[in-house]
């Protein structure tokens, strides 16, 4: 089975790694000349343990998006601001028989994709895996998770077995869901309580513990949010797996102050930002919400980053 994986960032490497491991046909899509250029300097996609006391280097191939070869199945694992003009690259290569799974944070995106993909099948994936770049092209794998795969347009099609074999056979711990976007808005509300505090209070997630309070009570409007947004069983337990996350990830430092930290856009706009704005749409009252999503930009616009 032949796999593209466009966006070579943690989890794009991770991928990358273990289905090159499994000797499947991968090639990186990287994003221009400059890219192709220092990845060609490399050993190829480096994959470490989370003590880094083993690393492998797979050499896969890559390329840039006008290359002609037609992509049977494409990994989109940049980020949610750049998913469209990504996708927009490389729409010319997918046939009806293309399978594209999109592993991006928050709500939004995926469905943009989906409505310029009109006759493409869309997975979206939801994934709780911990990794980060130890430098360019090489994934440290932090943190074992699960990833629910599940079909974004309401037609009903078989689960695509072949894949799901080859994801678990590669150790892409994946689990087909019929209904992803019950994941997708509880991820969402996870990262909403999780992320921007990382941000606001630059800490790692375990040392959230001291704003118990006020993550307490921003889950309470979370939960209301998503019951209004037709998604009751996401809204199920949230606080017990908001902390739950922030236990097992305790060391571990968000996706969002990483950004941060490294002088990187966010992706608010399709975490908080999505939230709010659905909030509004729906007449709900989520002040505590709308106050994080305030200061968050203001911390953003301090260290001169984009505040949407």
């Amino acid at each position: 089975m032949s796999w593209h994986i466009l966006g070579a960032g943690s989890l794009g490497c991770l991928w990358a790694a273990r289905l090159a491991a499994q000797q499947h046909c991968v090639h990186l899509i990287l994003r221009n000349a400059k890219a192709l250029a220092r990845y060609q300097q490399t050993p190829g996609v480096g994959l470490s343990d989370a003590q880094r006391q083993h690393t492998t280097y797979y050499p896969i191939r890559a390329q840039l998006a006008p290359d002609p070869q037609p992509i049977q199945h494409l990994l989109l694992a940049c980020k949610a601001y750049d998913a469209q003009a990504a996708i927009a690259q490389v729409a010319h290569r997918l046939t009806r028989d293309s399978q594209v799974i999109l592993l991006q944070n928050g709500l939004g995106s995926q469905q943009v994709i989906q409505q310029l993909l009109p006759n493409t099948r869309c997975l979206a994936a939801s994934s709780t895996e911990g990794a980060y770049l130890a430098e360019p092209f090489h994934s440290v794998f932090a943190g074992q998770g699960q990833v629910w795969l599940g079909d974004l347009d309401s037609s009903a099609q078989p689960p695509p077995e072949a894949l799901l074999e080859q994801c678990t056979a590669a150790s892409i711990p994946c689990v087909w869901t019929s209904d992803i976007l019950t994941q997708l808005w509880r991820k969402l509300a996870i990262n909403c309580a999780i992320n921007p505090l990382t941000v606001i209070y630059n800490c790692q997630n375990g040392e959230l513990s001291r704003y118990s309070t006020q993550i307490n009570a921003l889950c309470d409007e979370l939960q209301l949010l998503l019951c209004r947004s037709g998604q009751p069983e996401a809204a199920q337990g949230l606080q017990h797996l908001v902390w739950s996350v922030i236990e097992k990830t305790a060391a571990n430092s968000s996706s969002m102050r990483q950004d941060v930290l490294h002088q990187r856009r966010t992706e608010i706009s399709y975490i908080t930002g999505f939230a709010c704005t659905q909030s509004l749409q729906l007449r709900g009252d989520t002040p505590i919400l709308h106050a994080l999503q305030t200061q968050l930009q203001e911390v953003l616009q301090a260290q001169g980053l984009p505040t949407i």
